[in-house]
């Protein structure tokens, strides 16, 4: 009960920051806001990743903490004043592969197959959308990182179906939260402007972000013995 407890008030933390770091990014005169909280609300998710009860593995908590201060990086890098776009890609190019190689600790390499199939699938459609406005230079950068993302998201898919359980279950959605963000992320800068981008773009963000921090907490016995 009190662990429960423990964990609502990290969430109610991070909603709140996320919040105000939403309503500084939407509204100009409160862009300070944005600055202090969106990089907070991630070391939030980290902090909640560390304090978590240490039921399971020591490598998978690891790879989790060093993807989330991955993702810090990359918050930082597209939140300042000049473009830091190409940094923040690759800064959550290394959060993704950390968070790949994570997964790998829970299951065998993409063994539910139709999970490859799917999100190929949707990161092609997204890509076809993307590309006639992607600048030049920026083309290779972003296959390297669809292909990254779409492989972490699909190898989570995987190991939910490979051990069923409430930890691969929540790390499956943060796997789809992180693809659903960095999509319209991409289609808002590269393709057409989506209003309000920043709240769906960051709650979306924020959530795969969450999920995945909270797969560290649980794991099922499967995962636990396997060889």
């Amino acid at each position: 009960m009190a662990m429960e407890g423990s964990r609502h008030l990290w969430t109610t933390a991070i909603v709140a920051s996320a919040t105000l770091a939403i309503v500084g990014a939407e509204i100009a005169a409160l862009r300070g806001s944005h600055y202090v909280f969106k990089p907070l609300t991630t070391l939030l998710i980290l902090a909640m990743a560390q304090r978590l009860p240490r039921t399971g593995s020591a490598d998978y908590r690891r790879l989790v903490v060093v993807g989330l201060l991955l993702s810090t990086l990359g918050d930082v890098f597209l939140m300042l004043p000049f473009d830091g776009f190409v940094f923040g890609l690759g800064s959550f190019l290394l959060a993704h592969i950390a968070f790949l190689a994570a997964l790998r600790k829970r299951g065998g390499w993409w063994r539910a197959r139709w999970s490859l199939i799917v999100y190929a699938v949707i990161a092609s459609l997204v890509f076809a959308q993307l590309w006639p406005g992607l600048p030049r230079e920026l083309k290779v950068p972003v296959i390297v990182y669809v292909i990254a993302l779409a492989g972490m998201a699909a190898q989570a898919a995987s190991v939910w179906r490979e051990h069923p359980g409430r930890a691969t279950r929540v790390a499956a959605l943060g796997g789809a939260f992180f693809v659903a963000s960095d999509a319209l992320l991409a289609l808002d800068r590269f393709s057409a402007p989506i209003p309000m981008a920043s709240l769906w773009v960051l709650a979306t963000y924020w959530v795969a972000q969450w999920c995945i921090a909270r797969s560290v907490g649980d794991e099922p016995v499967s995962v636990r013995t396997r060889s």
